[in-house]
């Protein structure tokens, strides 16, 4: 696996050594000794999937604390641009975000540390998103704010076909927007 650093502390792009012969491919998802080697320990507890049509967009969304949430994610099939937005008070790239786009041909992954919002848009039919999480779902914790909030260049080719849930359309803006990380 390689680990390559974002220019926001704590955010990593990790790409897979991926075997192909004529059976098809293998590769190791995840290893936690070379992770923590890497990025350090995460104790992951549960993995989520969905499945989505191209022009959704899901987020921005996240958790508060005690339930914040770390996050490894990746495209099993189909492709999205992910994006992770840092939400922590004091921090240097505070209002910053990470974009890359993960698809499932080229098998790449992004760690999200606590304390970032995180969202994707969705460029293929059929996509499947996976993820891990060290925290479970909180309902009572769970927090979104604006996907438009943060000048991100969401990659949308027809806005007039853009699907976005209810809640993400009505998330606050950043100035309204409950958060309590620290740096």
């Amino acid at each position: 696996m390689n680990f390559t650093k974002t220019d926001i502390p704590g955010v990593w792009i990790i790409e897979p050594n991926v075997f192909n012969d004529s059976r098809g491919y293998f590769f190791e998802t995840f290893k936690k000794a070379e992770f923590e080697k890497h990025i350090g320990k995460v104790d992951f507890i549960q993995d989520n999937e969905s499945c989505s049509s191209a022009g959704t967009l899901r987020g921005l969304h996240y958790q508060l604390n005690p339930f914040s949430q770390a996050k490894l994610v990746r495209v099993v099939r189909g492709a999205v641009f992910d994006v992770a937005v840092d939400m922590r008070k004091g921090s240097p790239t505070f209002g910053q975000h990470v974009a890359v786009e993960l698809t499932g041909e080229n098998k790449r992954q992004l760690f999200i540390p606590q304390g970032f919002a995180h969202g994707f848009h969705v460029l293929a039919d059929n996509t499947v998103f996976t993820y891990k999480v060290d925290n479970p779902y909180t309902p009572s914790h769970e927090r979104s704010v604006r996907f438009d909030a943060f000048g991100i260049d969401w990659k949308i080719t027809s806005p007039g076909t853009l699907i976005v849930s209810e809640k993400d359309k009505n998330a606050p803006a950043l100035q309204k927007a409950e958060y309590n990380f620290e740096f």
